[in-house]
């Protein structure tokens, strides 16, 4: 029993690893969306994880039972987890408009190196040196990517200090789902944190009231893509793999994004990136497989 279940974490490990590059993919289209939008950012966030908890409704009929036997204590992890993710989309985007678009993306893009400090602490994960050094590897690019935008005349140590914040959320969310992924289905995990995050944000957003405002048509249809597109066929396949490999790869590979969103931005909204992003770029996605390669 031991030995077919050895396997069958062996061959999920191999078809997570797999579908990585798809999901890096699908959540690079949320930034995407999010420039086609008008909308408010709150209300993006909010709109966006509520429509994802609708998706998962119409599958959990199926987990019930499940659902019925959570313990106590797997409910407060649940709900703190759900927290976390809620604290990284309310802190990022409104570090958004206190401190540049680079400081933010950089302070928040940190994350790889909590997470694989808190693992290989509380989780027992080991991260070699090779892994570390891959890691900030990935830092360097995202740095370089963002460098060409740098302005340190608008850069606000209050909006910094969110964007830490933020940081710090996804790393919570990535960690805490590592922990409960390892013998709970995906569908009632991914409905549950989400469903508590958009509780969160909805509560938040009750300091911006553009968010309960009437959207035309089009906002909401672009509402739906994101959930579909980046968080239900991403950020939930993320959360599949995390029962697979270790939460540092999962990590890392959430860097992938904004290389993503620059190569998709090219040929959906025609915009040409400076040479410096291309070169960050490069040195992201190649520092993310070596990442993935290192025990």
């Amino acid at each position: 029993m031991t030995c077919y279940k050895h396997m069958m974490l062996e061959k999920g490990r191999e078809s997570a690893m797999a579908i990585l590059p798809f999901c890096i993919i699908a959540v690079s289209f949320g930034s995407i969306l999010i420039r086609l939008s008008d909308a408010h950012p709150i209300s993006i966030a909010f709109y966006r994880l509520l429509f994802s908890t609708i998706i998962l409704l119409l599958f959990i009929p199926r987990y019930t039972d499940e659902i019925k036997e959570i313990s106590r204590k797997r409910w407060i992890i649940l709900f703190s987890t759900g927290g976390f993710l809620a604290i990284h989309f309310a802190a990022w985007v409104s570090s958004l408009s206190y401190t540049s678009v680079a400081s933010s993306v950089i302070l928040v893009s940190a994350h790889p190196l909590i997470v694989a400090w808190i693992s290989q602490r509380y989780l027992k994960e080991r991260t070699s040196k090779k892994a570390y050094l891959a890691i900030l590897l990935a830092l360097v690019g995202i740095i370089i990517m963002t460098g060409s935008n740098y302005q340190i005349g608008r850069t606000v140590l209050f909006g910094d200090l969110l964007a830490i914040i933020g940081m710090l959320g996804i790393a919570g969310y990535i960690v805490r789902g590592r922990q409960i992924r390892s013998d709970m289905s995906v569908i009632p995990y991914a409905f549950i944190v989400y469903l508590f995050t958009t509780i969160f944000l909805g509560i938040f957003s009750l300091g911006f009231p553009e968010t309960y405002r009437i959207y035309p048509p089009n906002e909401y249809f672009l509402f739906i893509l994101m959930a579909i597109i980046p968080h239900t066929l991403g950020h939930t396949v993320y959360n599949w793999a995390l029962k697979y490999i270790k939460a540092r790869i999962i990590s890392v590979s959430l860097l992938g994004e904004p290389v993503g969103a620059t190569i998709l931005a090219f040929f959906i909204l025609n915009e040409i990136p400076p040479v410096l992003t291309v070169v960050g770029g490069v040195i992201t996605l190649s520092a993310i497989y070596l990442c993935s390669r290192y025990k």
